[in-house]
C-alpha cells in the first residue's frame, strides 16, 4: 500500500485564474505549520459547494511527471512553490511531519474538489491520489482514516475511476475488512466503495439481464469472490442492524451487488442469521411501505438475486407475496422516475424465466396498463412543480420508455394470453415500431427484445405483425447495430421467417438471404446460430447456400461452446436434416458424420437426444410413410457401426439408453 509521490511539473498560471484561487494556494507554502493549517481550513471552506471556486485551483494544477520521485527532504522551497496546489495537498497529507489535523484537512479538501467534474476526478487520479489514500489509512487516527475513506468513496464513486484500482494490491481488501469495525463512518464509506466496486466478470450475450450492472472486470478472480473469499457477508451482516440508516443501507446495497447472478454467494446469505433472524426475513421487513422507498427498492432486489440464483424458490412466499407485489408498486405514476425504472428493470428481471410469477405479474395492480404511462411521462399535465425535477425528467424519460419495453419484454416471454393484452394496449405496436429507431441504444434494444417476446405469437405474426409491417423498422436495425441488438434483432427475424408467417416473403424479397449468410460467418456465436436457424426455414435454400450452412454448422460444433449451444446447434442440424438436398450433403460429409457419431456417445444425455434427433431426421423416407422412428435409428446406426467403425461404446449406449432417449427417438417426425 506504499505510494511515492511523482514530481509535479511547474505549473502554468491561466489569466481568467481569481487571485483569491490563487491566494489560497501561496499559502500552501507557507513555513508555519499553523499558517498552513488556517491556509488549508480556508480552502476547504471556500471549495465547499463552489463548483466554479473549485474549477479555478484545477487551472492552477499541472500533471505530474512520470517517472521520477519526490524527494521531499531535498527539495527546496522556490520549487515547492512552483508545485500545483493538489499535488502540493497530497504532498502534505503523506508527510509523517504534518499534524494529523492537517493531514485530515488535505484529505477533506480533496474529497471536496473530487466532488466537482469528472475533469476534477481525472485531475487527481493523474496525481496518484488512490495510493497516497490508501497509504493513509494504516495511520492510527480514527479522524484521519475516516477522511482518507471519505474521499475514497468519492473517487470510487465516479463513472471515471477504473474499479480495478480497488483490487490492484492485495492487502487492501483484508484491510478494509478490518477497519469496518472501527466507527460507523468506516462502515458506511467502505460498504460504498465495496457496492460501487464489485463487477461481474461475464455476460450474456444472448440473455437480457434487466440489473444495471455495469461491464466486466479483467483477468483473475472476479470481484464478488474477491470480496466473498475475504468475509464480506460475516463482516458486513450485522451492519444490517446499525442504529445508522446510512450504515444498514449501505450494507443493503453491497449485499444487492454480491449476490446478483452468483449462486455462491446466494445460498450463503439465504442461511446467514443477524440478532436471531435470517436474511430473508430481515429483508422483507425492509420491504414494508413505512421504510424508505430505497431501502424498500434494494430489499426488493436482494430478495430477486436470490431468487435468480437458485437460493429462494420462485413460489416462495417471500417472492410472491412480498417482493413481487412491492415492485409493481414502484412502477405506479406517484414515484420518481427513477424509482419506477429501477422497479420495472428488476421486476422484468425477476420474471424473466418464471411463467407462473408473468402471470401473476400480469394481473397484479393493472400492470400492463400502468406501463403504458411510462410513455407519456412527462406529460403536459403533469404535477412536477420542481423545475429542476421536470429538467431531469425530461432528459431521462427515454429510461421509462427503456424499461417499460424490458418489462413488457419479460411479461410476454411464454404467456399467449399476456402477449395478447401487452399488444391491445394503447399504441402498443407503433411504440415499438418507435422504440426500434430511437437515439438511445438502450431503447433500441429493449424495443427489438419486446418485440422479440411478442414475435412468438403465431396469431401476432399474422396479424399485428403484419398490419404493422414491423419487418421493416427491424431490417433497418439489423443493417447497423452492435453485436447486442443484432442477436435479440436476428432471433426476432427468424420468428418472422417460420413458414406461416406473411412476412417471409417480403422479407426475403428485400435481400434478407444475404445478410442471414453474413451472420453464419460472424465471429459471435449467437450470430451464426440465428443466422443457420433463419435460413433453414428458407425454401430450396440448402441448394444455393448449404456448404456455407453446413461449414458454419461444423464450427459451432467444433468449438468450445456450452452445451445448450452445442444442442440448439444439433437441433438446428436434425431440422436441416428433414430435406432431401441437405441429407445429401450431410451424408456425404464425414466430417459432420463424426460430429453426430461423437455427440451420440457424449456423456451428456441432452447431446445424445440432439444427436438422436439428426439420426431419426437423416433415416426418415417421406415415400415409405410414418413408421416407427425408432426402429429406423437402430437399423440405420448398425449399418453405420459396420461402415463407419463405430466402436462398441455407442452401441452400448443405444442400447441401454434412457427412457426418455427411446421416447425422444421414437417421437421424431
Amino acid at each position: 500500500m506504499a505510494c511515492v509521490l511523482e514530481t509535479p511539473l511547474r505549473m502554468s498560471v491561466l489569466s481568467e485564474v481569481t487571485a483569491s484561487s490563487r491566494h489560497y494556494v501561496d499559502r500552501l507554502f507557507d513555513p508555519d505549520p499553523q499558517k498552513v493549517l488556517q491556509g488549508v481550513i480556508d480552502m476547504k471552506n471556500a471549495v465547499i459547494g463552489n463548483n466554479k471556486q473549485k474549477a479555478n485551483l484545477i487551472v492552477l494544477g499541472a500533471v505530474p511527471r512520470h517517472g521520477s520521485s519526490w524527494n521531499t527532504s531535498r527539495t527546496p522551497s522556490s520549487t515547492l512553490k512552483g508545485l500545483s496546489y493538489h499535488p502540493m495537498l497530497l504532498y502534505l497529507l503523506q508527510q509523517e511531519t504534518s499534524s494529523t489535523e492537517l493531514r485530515t484537512e488535505c484529505a477533506v479538501v480533496l474529497g471536496s474538489l473530487a466532488m466537482g467534474t469528472e475533469n476534477n476526478v481525472k485531475s487527481l487520479l493523474d496525481c496518484h491520489i488512490i495510493p497516497a489514500l490508501l497509504q493513509g489509512l494504516l495511520s492510527p487516527e480514527l479522524k484521519f482514516i475516516e477522511a482518507c475513506l471519505r474521499c475514497l468513496r468519492t473517487i470510487f464513486t465516479s463513472p471515471v475511476t477504473p474499479e480495478e484500482l480497488l483490487y490492484t494490491d492485495a492487502t487492501v481488501i483484508p484491510h478494509l475488512m478490518a477497519l469496518l469495525s472501527r466507527s460507523r463512518y468506516t462502515q458506511e464509506y467502505i460498504c460504498q466503495i465495496f457496492s460501487h466496486c464489485c463487477k461481474l466478470r461475464h455476460w450474456h450475450s444472448c440473455g437480457f439481464k434487466s440489473s444495471p450492472q455495469p461491464l466486466l472486470c479483467a483477468n483473475g478472480p472476479d470481484h464478488q469472490t474477491i470480496l466473498f473469499n475475504h468475509g464480506a457477508v460475516q463482516n458486513i451482516a450485522h451492519l444490517l442492524s446499525s442504529t445508522s440508516y446510512k450504515v444498514r443501507m449501505q450494507a443493503l446495497k453491497c449485499f444487492s451487488v454480491l449476490a446478483f447472478e452468483n449462486p455462491q454467494v446466494s445460498m450463503t446469505l439465504v442461511n446467514v442469521l443477524v440478532d436471531g433472524e435470517l436474511l430473508p426475513q430481515i429483508f422483507v421487513k425492509m420491504l414494508q411501505r413505512d421504510k424508505p422507498i430505497e431501502m424498500q427498492l434494494t430489499s426488493a432486489k436482494c430478495l430477486t438475486y436470490m431468487c435468480r440464483a437458485g437460493a429462494i424458490q420462485t413460489d416462495d412466499n417471500c417472492i410472491v407475496l412480498k417482493t413481487l407485489p412491492s415492485l409493481v408498486r414502484m412502477c405506479s405514476k406517484e414515484r420518481l422516475l427513477e424509482e419506477r425504472v429501477e422497479g420495472a428493470e428488476t421486476l422484468a428481471y425477476l420474471i424473466e424465466t418464471d411463467v407462473e410469477l408473468q402471470r401473476i405479474a400480469s394481473i397484479t395492480d393493472h400492470l400492463i396498463a400502468m406501463l403504458s404511462d411510462y410513455f407519456k411521462y412527462p406529460s403536459s399535465v403533469s404535477a412536477i412543480t420542481d423545475i429542476k425535477r421536470l429538467d431531469h425528467d425530461l432528459k431521462h424519460a427515454h429510461e421509462l420508455r427503456q424499461a417499460a419495453f424490458k418489462l413488457y419484454a419479460s411479461l410476454g416471454a411464454n404467456d399467449e394470453d399476456i402477449r395478447k393484452k401487452i399488444i391491445e394496449t394503447e399504441n402498443m405496436m407503433d411504440r415499438i415500431v418507435n422504440g426500434l429507431s430511437e437515439s438511445s441504444i438502450k431503447v433500441r434494444l429493449s424495443a427489438v427484445r419486446c418485440l422479440h417476446s411478442l414475435s412468438r405469437s403465431v396469431q401476432q405474426l399474422r396479424t399485428s405483425f403484419q398490419d404493422h409491417a414491423v419487418w421493416k423498422p427491424l431490417m433497418k436495425v439489423l443493417q447497423n447495430a452492435p453485436d447486442e441488438v443484432l442477436v435479440v434483432a436476428s432471433s426476432t427475424l427468424c420468428n418472422l421467417l417460420l413458414e406461416f408467417s406473411p412476412s417471409k416473403e417480403p422479407i426475403l424479397e428485400s435481400g434478407a438471404i444475404e445478410l442471414l449468410c453474413s451472420l453464419t460467418q460472424s465471429e459471435n456465436l449467437a450470430l451464426r446460430v440465428n443466422g443457420i436457424w433463419a435460413l433453414m426455414h428458407i425454401d430450396q435454400i440448402m441448394s444455393s447456400h448449404g456448404k456455407q450452412i453446413m461449414q458454419a454448422v461444423t464450427l459451432i460444433l467444433e468449438g468450445e461452446h456450452n452445451i445448450e449451444v452445442k444442442e440448439q446447434t444439433l437441433c438446428i442440424l436434425a431440422n436441416i436434416a428433414d430435406g432431401t438436398t441437405a441429407k445429401e450433403l450431410i451424408m456425404t460429409n464425414d466430417d459432420i458424420l463424426q460430429k453426430i457419431k461423437y455427440y451420440m456417445s457424449h456423456s451428456n444425455a441432452k447431446l445424445q437426444l440432439a444427436a438422436m434427433f439428426c439420426i431419426s431426421n437423416l433415416i426418415w423416407n417421406e415415400e415409405e410413410g410414418k413408421r416407427d422412428s425408432y426402429f429406423y435409428v437402430l437399423s440405420w446406426t448398425e449399418s453405420i457401426v459396420k461402415t463407419k467403425s463405430f466402436q462398441g461404446r455407442e452401441w452400448q449406449m443405444l442400447g441401454s439408453s434412457t427412457m426418455i432417449l427411446r421416447s425422444r427417438c421414437k417421437c421424431s417426425k
